[in-house]
């Protein structure tokens, strides 16, 4: 595998060769528990490594449960770094099975507080951290913004990530679109009510406006001061929802982005390539990682 800080592209690159499976998994965060949210963890990924899923998608900041108030109080014993040894049980799992983890958590980030995806590779090693660009009102009196998207690529896949109030943005998608990502994978937390219409209107138009799949790891319960709506879900590159969890049970929601889907998308919804040509606007920084 390999980190490289690189400029985002101009244009979107190629299509895969095959079918990536990817699970999109739900289940009730322990408020603090770290080790026990890992040991969760775990058996989801092993759950879904049985369905043959490639990659699994957490929610927003899972380790800890999202729980601001608690994580102010002490950030060392409620944010996690790599080599954290209460990430071991994950890493045994994506070291087993040979899978892919994108798991939610609050980060130390020297004096500063990050809301992340913790990238853990197929062999149980950390691999890349992405944090939160867009912060949420409720947030930024604790946390700092990240200042760089990430890609990852994965099988000949190349997949944006996001954390939440991201996918609230265009640009944020499309900065992922327009480096060639095929698939744009958010853990987050919306509630019930307002946050269940967000996400039912955001993740179509962002998987639309830039013809790729776009993937929701949602809470389920109660956590922090939130009531949770789970419906984690997948949407196809023409806003189509192809697959949805229930709204208050674990699951683990697996499905195959299809590159003769996606090529075909796109040859008829022609957004990206009209768009590249006549965008100047400089690209965004980004990070890129190659998974093996």
């Amino acid at each position: 595998m390999s980190t490289t800080p690189a400029p985002a592209s101009a244009a979107p690159a190629g299509y895969p060769e095959r079918p990536l499976r990817i699970a999109t998994v739900q289940t009730q965060a322990v408020a603090g528990d770290i080790s026990a949210n890992a040991v969760q963890a775990a058996e989801l990924i092993r759950e879904a490594a049985e369905a043959g899923a490639r990659l699994v998608l957490f929610t927003e900041k899972f380790l800890s449960g999202y729980e601001p108030e608690l994580i102010r109080t002490d950030p060392l014993e409620y944010t996690v770094q790599p080599g954290d040894p209460r990430l071991a049980p994950i890493a045994d799992a994506c070291r087993e099975t040979g899978t892919v983890a994108v798991v939610g958590a609050a980060v130390q980030d020297g004096a500063d507080l990050r809301i992340s995806a913790l990238v853990l590779g197929a062999d149980g090693g950390f691999v890349t951290r992405y944090d939160k660009q867009h912060l949420f009102k409720a947030e930024r009196d604790l946390y700092r913004p990240g200042t760089a998207g990430c890609t990852l690529e994965l099988d000949g896949w190349r997949l944006g990530l996001g954390v939440c109030y991201d996918s609230g943005f265009p640009e944020h998608a499309r900065a992922a679109a327009l480096d060639g990502c095929h698939a744009y994978l958010v853990g987050a937390l919306f509630s019930r009510g307002h946050g269940y219409h967000e996400s039912r209107v955001w993740f179509p138009a962002r998987a639309l406006d830039n013809t790729l799949y776009t993937v929701l790891a949602n809470h389920i319960g109660r956590t922090g001061p939130w009531d949770t709506c789970g419906a984690s879900a997948v949407w196809g590159p023409d806003g189509s929802l192809l697959a949805e969890a229930s709204e208050d049970r674990r699951e683990v929601v697996v499905v195959d982005p299809d590159p003769t889907v996606l090529r075909t998308t796109r040859e008829n919804e022609t957004l990206l390539a009209d768009l590249a040509l006549v965008s100047g606007r400089p690209a965004e920084p980004r990070t890129h990682v190659k998974l093996t």
